[in-house]
């Protein structure tokens, strides 16, 4: 279901959602990450799908691939690490600590008592271990009934424990924060609450490293027209879109592309809080197939920045990932072959979905000018899962990429 927001504004970027995230700041956080040894240091690959984008009548469709950003094959890397590294330089402030020297463990001894905690649904947690075993902390996850256990082994193999519970991961959210508090622990979360900003706003500030490189690579410049016409950002509790959308409002200002969120039927909290005009919860349960955006409940910090940037947002069903994720790791003659999870297809998901409507497509105003962007946001972080939704392995999708 598509809606369309008409509290949407197109005008400079506001200054006190400047002092929040920034485009000074993002950048320092993408050169801090490029230093860690699981990032790749160049850009992530920017795919053009002539076929499918003739095939649904628009100008260009491309796919940021951040698959490709680390060996977490998914673009929390950019989030929970640098939300890290910037918990420990507050609460180490005499230490003179460096990014660099803290992902390469020098300062592992001064650590070893440090111990963070985040809820995840499968990628944030990764990357937090990940960030964890590299800075050398110790590292507690909490994942809800839903995520699979090939998840959760991914996690603990990077040195966390992980404690599942019987609930829904906005449950988990406040089960950390009660165990932070009880053992002196410190939360590292996508998710703000009341009196818990300043990571969240940290790890939302890493993902402007996806803006940053895409700028770059159109050689666009500040408050010319956006190369794209409309870009799609999944949804979750909000943190991915709040970094990437802030940093090109405030670098194309009112010329900025049309930014649409996608969210799973059930996990709805962007839609619904946009209906109602207030952060709330999602209509359904939050138990999507689509783990990575089974979020209930939204980040009231993300919700300043998107409430009126958001142009349109949209819920889609599990079998449209599903069928995305295909479409995406077939390829074509010109389209090359994508790795993709659930999460990952949900904006190539969306854009199917308003393409089939003539309705949709005139309310999103899809046309053959159209120049639109999505953003694959993981790989296969469940191998056996996407081989069993695919129908054949990542190493296949892989090897034909390689061919094509």
């Amino acid at each position: 279901m598509l809606f369309k927001n008409s509290r949407a504004i197109r005008d400079d970027y506001r200054s006190h959602l400047l002092a929040v995230l920034n485009i000074k700041t993002a950048d320092e956080s993408h050169a801090w990450l490029k230093s860690w040894s699981c990032m790749t240091s160049i850009a992530t690959p920017r795919w053009h799908l002539p076929d499918l984008a003739k095939k649904l009548g628009v100008a260009a469709l491309s796919v940021k691939d951040e698959s490709k950003r680390s060996s977490l094959q998914s673009v929390e890397a950019l989030g929970a690490p640098v939300g890290l590294v910037r918990l420990v330089m507050r609460e180490f402030p005499g230490a003179e600590f460096t990014a660099q020297g803290l992902f390469s463990g020098a300062h592992a001894d001064a650590l070893k008592g440090f111990t963070v905690i985040s809820a995840t649904d499968g990628n944030h947690g990764l990357a937090l271990a990940a960030g964890a075993k590299s800075l050398g902390c110790r590292c507690v996850i909490l994942i809800h009934r839903s995520v699979s256990e090939e998840r959760k082994v991914a996690i603990e193999n990077f040195g966390a424990h992980v404690i599942r519970i019987d609930g829904s991961y906005s449950q988990s959210v406040q089960e950390i924060a009660r165990m932070a508090e009880r053992n002196a622990w410190h939360v590292v979360s996508d998710t703000s609450y009341e009196g818990y900003e300043t990571t969240p706003r940290d790890v939302m500030q890493g993902y402007g490293a996806i803006a940053a490189e895409l700028i770059a690579s159109e050689g666009a410049c500040p408050n010319a027209p956006s190369p794209y016409s409309h870009v799609v950002i999944q949804g979750g509790v909000g943190g991915l879109a709040a970094g990437v959308i802030s940093y090109m409002t405030e670098y194309f200002g009112p010329r900025r592309p049309a930014f649409l969120i996608v969210e799973p039927e059930r996990a709805d909290c962007l839609y619904q809080s946009r209906l109602r005009s207030v952060d709330t919860q999602a209509s359904g349960a939050a138990d999507s197939l689509i783990d990575g955006l089974a979020c209930r409940d939204v980040s009231p910090l993300a919700w300043r920045f998107l409430e009126s940037t958001v142009d349109y947002f949209i819920t889609i069903k599990n079998e449209l990932a599903i069928n995305a994720m295909r479409i995406l790791a077939k390829g074509s003659a010109r389209d090359i072959p994508v790795v993709s999870g659930e999460s990952g297809a949900a904006g190539l998901a969306a854009v199917l979905a308003i393409a089939a409507s003539a309705d949709d497509r005139a309310l999103a105003g899809f046309n053959r000018s159209s120049r639109i962007l999505v953003i694959n946001t993981e790989g296969a972080t469940a191998p056996a899962h996407f081989t069993e939704l695919v129908g054949c392995s990542p190493a296949d999708v892989l090897a034909a990429q390689t061919c094509w």
